[in-house]
């Protein structure tokens, strides 16, 4: 016996009748006496008397139908919550993202994809882009942008964001009229950096000394606009992607491009390739996706 047939003896003892029964299930009246009798014989018990021209409960009958209430109940408001589910009338989803991309290009994202599916609820989670990368490989996150490359054998992706990082000086710095600075001219200068959570502390360290220098890091930090107020401060240099750039006061900060070698920043949304999604952790990858990718951010 399954669920299906709880719902067709349900029906039979709420109206009383084979034949209405099986109409109001959309099912032939002979399917529906089989089940019944199907029923009888797993039990052993018989269910309905058919001596009147009513057929009515026996009292066998009458305790496996209150028995069946709770339970059909149950199935058919676990099926209600799931169709909620896929067509995303509820929902929820762990979003991680490093503090200056959340800034840069997720308000109106978010935005939209709440009007389109009010009842979906997300959490979001700033953190350096290291430790978005880890909580989505724990499973602690559903999806997380990250700088790209990332593991291939962890994780799916898309790309949403190529360019480059810029150079920061105040307006009085020595290399402020250059049209463009080779990294090794960086050797002397105070960097101020993201801190080591950060994929960009890393990536910055990494070509420093590729060309041949360590970094002399007098900060860090894990807010943009503060590495960027410590150079207007006269405090140190900087190197932040364009995005962040865009939005900087150049009356007191210089920005300039970097060279030999540029340093790429790639970002990208990243989710376990081995780990269930939900509904709305899907939709949200497709949605961004569309968006992200048809506004060629950072193209």
């Amino acid at each position: 016996m399954d669920i299906r047939h709880l719902q067709y003896f349900m029906e039979v003892a709420r109206l009383q009748s084979f034949t209405k029964a099986a109409e109001t299930l959309y099912i032939t009246q002979p399917t529906i006496s089989k089940t019944i009798r199907h029923i009888e014989e797993e039990l052993g018990v018989t269910l309905f008397d058919r001596s009147n021209k009513k057929i009515e409960l026996t009292d066998a009958g009458q305790i496996i139908y209150e028995q069946a209430q709770p339970i059909v109940k149950a199935f058919q408001s676990l099926s209600a919550e799931l169709g909620d589910l896929k067509h995303l009338q509820k929902g929820h989803i762990r979003l991680g993202l490093p503090p200056m991309v959340g800034a840069s290009f997720f308000p109106e994202v978010i935005g939209q994809f709440h009007h389109k599916y009010p009842q979906v609820t997300m959490q979001v989670f700033e953190d350096g882009a290291k430790k978005v990368e880890k909580d989505v490989e724990s499973g602690l996150l559903d999806v997380g942008v990250a700088v790209l490359p990332t593991e291939d054998d962890l994780f799916h992706y898309f790309s949403f964001v190529r360019e480059n990082l810029m150079l920061l000086v105040h307006p009085s710095h020595r290399l402020c009229g250059h049209d463009a600075v080779p990294l090794a001219e960086l050797a002397d200068e105070n960097f101020v950096l993201f801190r080591e959570d950060f994929a960009l502390h890393d990536r910055i360290i990494t070509e420093c000394v590729r060309v041949g220098f360590q970094p002399r890091i007098i900060y860090e930090s894990s807010q943009w606009d503060l590495i960027s107020g410590m150079v207007a401060a006269n405090l140190g240099i900087a190197l932040l992607p364009e995005t962040i750039c865009r939005e900087l006061d150049q009356q007191r900060i210089r920005i300039l491009p970097l060279i030999d070698p540029s340093i790429p920043w790639q970002l990208g949304m990243i989710w376990r390739k081995d780990r269930y999604l939900s509904f709305a952790a899907r939709e949200w990858i497709s949605f961004t996706k569309s968006i992200l990718m048809e506004e060629g951010v950072g193209d």
